[in-house]
């Protein structure tokens, strides 16, 4: 086809606005175009017609106006696109205001690029519509980008849902912003349920405020997150969960986004339970077992105070036969028995007090005293084997927080060890010496004697369960003491004493 561009071409070379027009989006480095009223199109810059493989001498390029289509252009366009643009393109036209839209334009290769057209409308001073002055920007490395972070973001769901936890989000203020899947699976709740602190309700009452607590403090300080606590399932059991919350920070360290994360612990709490029950259990068994080998040693140490007890009975009775009775000394005999009796009563109920299956109970007491009456429970025994007691207790020692039995079974097996220890050798001297002294963590207890030792390559075996050098032992006391001391946050181990023997120690915190 050939078409008369002559009067175009002179058109071009005189210095009017359609020239002038032409000339300035030729050399924008942009897709520009114009178009008649009526929409259709009557001019598009160099760019442009190379883009679309224009040829040269096509009117287009001249700004000659060939009466085209206002929809002439919907055949360049992706087919996807063409009805969209349609319409976007007719609701421009009739509402005479600017207007923008995307799409895909196919090139001269029959490649389809996106573009972002805007589209003006170019008026008179009287308001007349002159033409339509569009500008197509290539967006298509953006819609690029915004594909590959869709699918990232897919992606990246699929991850989180799929990881065997319940991950959050929080806004830098606390407020949730997003749950994963298993968490709304797990609630059978939504993620508006979770907003404005809806999440308390999820979580168990007797938690919630150790909960809160930890987690406002960690909005408000900027630090890491973490508690143990109880979350309800759709079906109203709780299960116990560990939760560990992070910042996110920008460039200049201020909180963007926090990321949390809750791991199911429900078996691992409950197994724990079980072995806290079991140890429970061993150390009940420890101390009955060594109820069993001071039986021997605490019948005599009870039956004293009862033999003095039925002598002073015995001498009220002949003050009372007397004539007259001496009253004086009938009250003296009577106060005495009383005290023998108490002092049996008191040996009896520590004993029953270490045989007695109860659960851990936790108080603050003094540990001086405590040591003094494990002393006196294990004297008979001490006495049997020829050794020497004594007790260097520090004054103005703070009290510690524990089980008061829990620990004095600690300090009997320890005493008992060692005077089992000492009572196998001829060697003599046989001292034993209880110590206790404030250090800067809290209380330190020393048990010293001077049996035989242990071996060096030892000194950690012997808190192994089963491990024993007793040939009647079944190697469970250390390992329960240990248990029991790291229960209360303390420490318990052996080193050995010069120039013989061993020495026990344990650190247990202390309350000023």
């Amino acid at each position: 086809m050939t078409v008369d561009i002559d009067e175009g071409k002179k058109a071009e070379e005189q210095p009017g606005f359609a020239a002038q027009l032409q000339a300035i989006l030729n050399v924008l480095p942009a897709y520009a175009w114009y178009a008649a009223p009526s929409g259709g199109l009557t001019f598009v810059n160099k760019r442009t017609a190379d883009y679309l493989g224009v040829p040269k001498d096509h009117p287009l390029r001249f700004g000659i106006d060939i009466d085209a289509q206002w929809d002439a252009h919907i055949p360049l366009l992706h087919p996807d696109d063409r009805e969209e643009s349609r319409i976007a393109w007719s609701t421009c036209l009739r509402a005479g205001e600017a207007a923008e839209f995307s799409q895909r334009v196919r090139n001269a290769q029959g490649d389809y690029r996106w573009f972002l057209s805007r589209a003006e409308p170019l008026r008179a001073s009287d308001g007349t519509l002159l033409q339509w002055i569009g500008v197509n920007l290539d967006i298509e490395e953006l819609k690029r980008t915004e594909q590959a972070l869709r699918e990232s973001e897919y992606k990246l769901r699929q991850i989180i849902d799929t990881v065997p936890g319940l991950l959050w989000s929080n806004a830098p203020d606390g407020e949730l912003t997003h749950v994963n899947q298993r968490i709304l699976d797990y609630s059978g709740a939504r993620l508006e349920d979770f907003k404005h602190g809806g999440w308390q309700t999820f979580h168990h009452p007797d938690d919630l405020p150790e909960t809160a607590k930890a987690f406002y403090h960690a909005i408000q300080s900027g630090t890491s997150y973490q508690a143990v606590l109880r979350m309800r399932r759709a079906d109203g059991e709780y299960r116990w969960y560990h939760a560990r919350g992070e910042p996110l920070r920008d460039q200049q360290g201020r909180i963007i986004q926090w990321y949390g994360l809750s791991v199911d612990i429900d078996e691992a709490k409950k197994a724990d339970e079980r072995l806290r029950q079991l140890e429970t259990d061993l150390a009940h068994m420890n101390r009955v077992s060594m109820m069993g080998e001071l039986t021997a040693s605490l019948s005599h140490e009870i039956s004293q105070p009862i033999a003095s007890a039925r002598n002073n009975a015995r001498a009220a009775q002949n003050f009372l036969n007397m004539q007259p009775p001496d009253l004086r000394e009938v009250r003296e005999a009577i106060s005495c028995i009383v005290g023998d009796t108490d002092r049996a009563g008191d040996i009896i109920e520590r004993v029953r007090e270490h045989i007695r299956k109860v659960p851990p109970r936790k108080a603050h007491f003094d540990l001086n005293e405590a040591i003094n009456e494990v002393v006196v429970l294990g004297r008979s025994a001490s006495n049997k084997n020829g050794v020497s007691v004594q007790t260097r207790l520090s004054e103005g020692l703070f009290p510690v927080h524990g089980d008061r039995v829990q620990l004095q079974q600690v300090v009997l097996n320890l005493l008992l060890n060692a005077v089992e220890a000492m009572g196998s050798v001829e060697a003599k001297p046989r001292d034993l010496l209880i110590s206790t002294e404030q250090d800067h963590t809290g209380v330190l207890v020393a048990v010293r004697d001077s049996g035989p030792g242990i071996d060096p390559s030892h000194l950690e075996r012997v808190f192994d369960a089963f491990y024993t050098t007793k040939s009647s032992g079944t190697g469970m006391g250390l390992s329960i003491c240990r248990s029991i001391i790291d229960a209360h946050g303390g420490r318990l181990w052996a080193e050995a004493n010069e120039p013989r023997g061993a020495i026990f120690q344990l650190t247990l915190p202390a309350v000023p």
